[in-house]
């Protein structure tokens, strides 16, 4: 399956031990996300349809109502950048 430039940069943020916030609005619809890294910082390049994409490729999931992360499908669609350690 191909991914996105975008997509893999999320997935790695995700990977590095990163996570996704929802909002809901009253209607019970996401109404906003933000992507934030394992330091507690907003990655600028994230929007809802690119959350989209991720869920339907089943690259992330929440449990329990919790911030989304990465699965293991996820992880396998990542690919390793060397420039990270």
């Amino acid at each position: 399956m191909d991914i996105s430039r975008n997509e893999q940069r999320i997935l790695h943020l995700l990977a590095q031990g990163g996570r996704i916030e929802i909002e809901k609005n009253e209607k019970k619809r996401i109404a906003s996300v933000r992507c934030l890294t394992r330091d507690g910082w907003r990655y600028p390049g994230f929007d809802l349809e690119l959350f989209r994409k991720l869920r339907r490729k089943k690259a992330v999931s929440s449990i329990d109502g919790g911030p989304y992360r990465i699965t293991r499908r996820g992880l396998e669609l990542v690919r390793a950048e060397l420039n990270n350690r």
